[in-house]
């Protein structure tokens, strides 16, 4: 006998059409979201356009580790709750196969996944999140040669000012110019000319700015007057500000690798606050994976609807419970960083609280003759449903009364 029986081939169809469509959308949405916002950063900051798709590349593992644990559990809920709908799930109880039994392939992919999403967050993300902010870096200080802002006066080196009025053909067509340079002796120039362009030179740290057409005034402290040069072509050399190295990678704790977090707990001479955080980082990423395991049991227990309803509360819960986990950890992370409590305890009791409310829920599904976990919600929700439906009734009723119109009969 195979391992796989066809109905175990037939869950896993189900399964994974969702699964994936669900991750794709998920990630698309959340880059597109950022797509926009890099954009606009890149743009301020004058870099090329490439570097936006590499920012959004090193996005991407952050992206994943919150994409995957919705899309198994929305894959898994999908898919049962098709059973459920078309009385396919009626037929696997009838011959003898548990809800247990149903959930060899979901609890296959579920340990998979988790497998997947702690080497994510385990080791992938905390360094693509360290080149996320590298690239920032690199584009705040110029290191990919930030372009002049037009329209503005700009500070391009040591007491040098330029502003440009208008620039054409990717900026190698510069007009109304302005430059102003100081020395420390005291000594000013002052250009002004209709058009430029910036050109390389030999020296990578020196790019040089010539100008046409244009006045120059030249004055100093021992100077009478200003000395004022009209000019046909003038070349100004820029020095380039010389640019910090970035960080080392750790500066955050999310830039560490999970390996890492463990050392830096363990190392007495580190201060106690370090410590919490790595602790408190540490124990947050481990949550996170380890409730993927019990995702098929939420999504089993929120996709069967109540008998003759095909109503979807349990899949909008669904979500509404993961997020709410996520949001709880986010928060029991900062604390147990504090030490205001123990790391430890800060992450790992909502898990067992959500474990406990997990495993009830499964438990009045599969062994409760028909029990419903979330019975009550789905009243409420019928019932305020159809209070809305008279709410609207009653208010077109009174609309139509208003502008004398007879209000439709019930055949009608």
């Amino acid at each position: 006998m195979k391992f796989l029986t066809a109905t175990d081939r037939y869950i896993f169809r189900l399964v994974m059409l969702p699964l994936l469509a669900t991750l794709a959308i998920a990630a698309s949405l959340l880059l597109l979201e950022k797509m926009l916002n890099l954009f606009d950063f890149v743009a301020a900051e004058g870099g090329p356009v490439s570097v936006v798709w590499r920012m959004l590349a090193n996005l991407m593992p952050e992206y994943l580790s919150l994409g995957i644990p919705i899309g198994l559990l929305l894959g898994i809920l999908l898919a049962f709750r098709r059973l459920a709908t078309s009385s396919e799930l009626d037929i696997f109880r009838a011959v003898g196969m548990s809800y247990f039994r149903l959930l060899r392939v979901p609890f296959m992919l579920a340990i998979g996944l988790a497998v997947v999403n702690f080497a994510i967050v385990g080791f992938i993300q905390p360094s693509s999140r360290y080149l996320y902010e590298e690239l920032r870096f690199e584009l705040r200080s110029g290191a990919f040669g930030a372009k002049v802002r037009v329209g503005e006066f700009n500070n391009v080196g040591k007491n040098l000012t330029v502003r440009i009025d208008e620039s054409r053909n990717n900026g190698n067509a510069l007009s109304g110019l302005f430059v102003f340079a100081q020395s420390n002796s005291g000594q000013t120039i002052a250009v002004t000319a209709e058009q430029g362009q910036f050109l390389r030179t030999d020296d990578p740290d020196t790019i040089l700015l010539r100008l046409e057409k244009g006045t120059l005034v030249h004055d100093a402290p021992n100077y009478e007057s200003p000395r004022v040069l009209s000019f046909t072509s003038h070349d100004i050399p820029i020095p380039l500000p010389k640019i910090e190295n970035f960080r080392t990678r750790g500066g955050k704790d999310r830039e560490y690798l999970i390996t890492e977090l463990i050392q830096i707990g363990l190392d007495a001479q580190k201060p106690e606050l370090d410590r919490n955080r790595a602790w408190a980082n540490f124990h947050f990423r481990l949550v996170e994976v380890a409730m993927m395991l019990l995702l098929p049991l939420l999504a089993l227990a929120l996709a069967i609807p109540p008998k003759r309803s095909t109503s979807a509360l349990g899949v909008f819960l669904s979500i509404v419970m993961v997020v709410t986990y996520h949001k709880i950890n986010e928060y029991a992370e900062g604390v147990g960083g504090m030490g205001i409590v123990d790391p430890f305890i800060a992450l790992w009791l909502p898990f067992l609280l959500f474990a406990g409310l997990i495993l009830w829920m499964y438990h009045i599904i599969a062994h409760v003759p028909g029990g419903q976990p979330i019975g009550a919600l789905e009243v409420f929700a019928t019932k305020s449903g159809k209070w809305v439906k008279r709410m609207f009734r009653f208010g077109r009723k009174s609309r139509l009364a208003t502008i004398g119109m007879p209000a439709p009969s019930a055949e009608a």
